[in-house]
């Protein structure tokens, strides 16, 4: 394939952003400059630019708006359950195990690790920042290592190896033309060496910024991630009876969902229709109704003017905290050939995927010893991940895989490992237009401040597990 002067410029920015990030400086004004300049060569026209730049921004936030909007009915419907007192009344069984915020963080680790594995993140965000996370703060552990926590478990972790579901060893084994099962075990291994070296380091880089029950920063951080003012206690003895009943409604209709998805898991096989955006549709809806309910609850008739204040509320929350991330997505996105027709204005088979084109490219380059062909498929999987899917990037690294197999190391062992690169990045860990959005704007946390925090752990286990796939697989 012939690389264009757009796919080189494509390559220039996405190293400047990467640059731009390690020096924790804002990446918005090289996106869309990057964006502007690509669409501009490859068209030859300076008015494609123009239409190019803004094309992409509406892209990346048609294909983020489901991670606004699910933000916005939780951070809503906390607000109503602030206003009749029964945030603080839910989370107090929760407290009686999370004793201290270092069993805290483990805690929230293995919950998220177990769900994440059987839905996927995408549904378990919601649950665990909406009913953990809150309780965990509350013991002293620190809004930002609480993402942390559940980012490193959830989207790394349990989806890097998706061994129940397997949908990612499947695109793995069939794009290396290999059996599938040898790549989940490999994978499942891989991604546990990952995981316990990036949450373990995570723990260690952080564990002296963790603070006491009493610390009054606890609450303060509460209330950021809720997105709220601090108000007054509402003393009426009917809120007080509805505190009650919310307390223990929430909570249960949360668990009801989960049931259920588990029930449709059990009697459908692995893909159950309510893994990934399915379920987070599912507990949004959810959301939603509990939202009316707990609102007539407080104010019976000033609830119509209290849901759109709610949800006016969650909205803002949402794009203030999140609103960044679209410019910056819709730059990667131009990297994928899925989206870049849309942004170009130009057919499917008229439009190169930018990104891949250039990771291709480098193939004849590979090196052939089994170590630098290890890690040239750990690389070639983070790069590919930079679309922020995680998925997409599986059956480039899977055909790499088999064609750079040799005797020194099998397809399978080259294919789990791409595999952990693409996900650990794409799946949304370290890059910020992924679903790491949606942790980080249920915890209240700066998502760039959250990608910086997470980038050297889950690099280092990433290394890690590649040396042991070298040595033991």
């Amino acid at each position: 394939m012939e690389l264009t002067m757009s796919h080189w410029i494509y390559g220039l920015f996405t190293l400047l952003i990467i640059l731009t990030m390690i020096f924790r400086k804002g990446v918005v004004l090289p996106t869309l400059l990057g964006t502007f300049l690509v669409a501009w060569m490859f068209n030859g026209s300076l008015i494609s630019g123009f239409v190019g730049v803004f094309n992409a921004n509406l892209v990346a936030a048609k294909e983020l708006f489901n991670i606004f909007l699910i933000i916005t009915f939780m951070v809503a419907l906390l607000r109503s359950l602030k206003d009749l007192g029964a945030d603080t009344r839910m989370i107090q069984p929760i407290q009686k195990v999370m004793i201290n915020s270092h069993v805290s963080f483990f805690i929230l680790v293995g919950v998220t690790y177990v769900v994440s594995l059987f839905f996927w993140p995408t549904p378990a965000v919601p649950l665990i920042c909406a009913l953990l996370v809150p309780a965990a703060i509350r013991t002293g552990l620190p809004a930002m290592v609480a993402a942390m926590a559940v980012a490193l478990a959830g989207q790394g972790m349990a989806l890097s190896s998706d061994y129940i579901i397997q949908v990612a060893p499947e695109l793995s084994a069939k794009s290396a033309g290999i059996d599938t099962g040898s790549v989940m075990d490999q994978a499942l291994l891989l991604s546990l060496v990952t995981g316990f070296v990036a949450i373990g380091l995570a723990y260690l880089f952080n564990r002296k910024s963790f603070r006491t029950k009493d610390d009054p920063q606890n609450q303060q951080e509460i209330v950021q991630m809720q997105g709220l003012k601090e108000t007054e206690e509402t003393t009426s003895s009917r809120v007080h009876v509805w505190s009650k009943v919310f307390a223990v409604l929430v909570p249960l209709s949360m668990l009801a969902v989960m049931i259920y998805m588990v029930s449709t898991k059990l009697g459908s096989g692995r893909m159950g229709g309510f893994e990934g955006g399915n379920g987070a549709d599912f507990i949004g809806g959810v959301a939603v109704v509990l939202l009316l309910l707990s609102s007539v609850a407080f104010g019976k008739q000033k609830a119509l003017d209290d849901v759109s204040e709610h949800i006016t509320e969650g909205f803002v929350f949402a794009f203030k905290a999140m609103g960044p991330v679209i410019p910056i997505a819709g730059f990667f996105f131009l990297g994928s050939g899925d989206f870049a027709k849309n942004i170009l204005v130009l057919p499917a088979e008229s439009t190169p995927p930018f990104l891949f084109d250039l990771v291709q490219s480098s193939q004849d380059y590979l090196p052939q010893s089994a170590f630098l062909t290890a890690f040239s498929i750990l690389i070639i999987g983070i790069i590919t991940g930079l679309d922020g899917s995680g998925f997409s990037g599986l059956p480039l690294t899977g055909a790499l895989s088999a064609s750079l197999a040799n005797g020194t190391i099998d397809a399978s062992t080259l294919a789990a490992i791409g595999q952990m690169g693409s996900i650990w990045t794409g799946g949304g860990t370290i890059i910020a237009w992924s679903s790491l959005i949606a942790i980080a704007g249920f915890c209240g946390v700066p998502v760039m401040e959250l990608v910086r925090k997470n980038f050297f752990p889950v690099i280092l286990g990433l290394v890690v597990s590649t040396i042991v796939a070298l040595l033991l697989l």
